[in-house]
């Protein structure tokens, strides 16, 4: 009974510690962004302007930045094997009355290497009128292989670069105020381009989205600072192997017990 009870105890404490996981998860706030990545649900607001300070956005979102004519904008995004990333832009320009001429807009994208990769379909420069009050461009790439010999130049798993800029337009409008948006999604190619191996990381700097994704179903993103529910399945569980070592040394206590020999035998 008395080993019954110590188990039952522990049951009840570790059902207890568990059950505060999901709580103290979903309690935690999603952190607001501060440096121009936005919220979560919402696309980044701002552009980088470097390789280096490209801005992170995931497939699906809609980036946006405010910026000025000449400027060069730098996005981020993750594409796995598999994928046939499309990457889309629009740029709304300034008043016709402010411009002094027709303009020249492009859009490259360069893999994790910065090796840039050849769009297959799409609108990757074109020129805005005068009159013009907007520019759309595409570039969609060949479907990203698991694996490729280095001097084939194949799309990878890893990140992919964005670039979007004006390469012709007249002196006089350069600096005038421009705002972009841009959209990198995916279309999945299926086994159809599945190959003999794989890279045994996703090139780097970046993450696979793969690898993202898993994250985000384990539930990490929420999660801020040191804390986490692996810590709450770690401390349950040292609580179950604790309480399972008394009643194992309990029980071996009891069963080795000699017998008692009754008197004047």
């Amino acid at each position: 009974m008395r080993v019954t009870r110590i188990l039952a105890a522990g049951a009840l404490a570790a059902a207890a510690l568990l059950g505060t996981a999901p709580g103290a998860v979903a309690e935690s706030p999603s952190p607001a962004s501060s440096d121009g990545t936005g919220t979560e649900g919402g696309g980044p607001t701002e552009a980088g302007t470097t390789f280096r300070t490209a801005t992170p956005v995931r497939q699906g979102q809609l980036a946006t930045a405010n910026a000025s004519s000449g400027d060069y904008l730098y996005w981020v995004f993750t594409a796995d094997a598999g994928q046939r990333p499309t990457v889309r832009a629009t740029v709304t320009l300034p008043e016709s009355e402010a411009r002094h001429g027709a303009s020249t807009w492009r859009i490259d994208v360069y893999d994790g290497l910065r090796r840039r990769q050849p769009c297959m379909y799409g609108m990757q420069s074109r020129a805005a009128g005068a009159e013009a009050s907007s520019v759309d461009l595409a570039c969609t790439l060949r479907p990203v292989r698991s694996l490729a010999d280095p001097w084939e130049g194949d799309p990878l798993p890893g990140s992919y670069y964005v670039r979007l800029t004006v390469t012709a337009l007249p002196e006089e409008d350069l600096g005038l105020p421009v705002r972009a948006e841009v959209e990198a999604v995916s279309h999945e190619v299926g086994g159809a381009y599945a190959v003999d191996g794989a890279l045994a990381e996703p090139l780097v700097p970046g993450v696979s989205a793969k690898e993202q994704r898993n994250e985000e179903r384990a539930g990490l993103e929420v999660s801020t600072g040191w804390w986490s529910d692996r810590w709450l399945w770690t401390g349950a569980g040292a609580v179950l192997a604790a309480l399972a070592g008394v009643g194992g040394y309990a029980l071996t206590r009891g069963t080795g017990r000699p017998a008692r020999v009754p008197p004047g035998t």
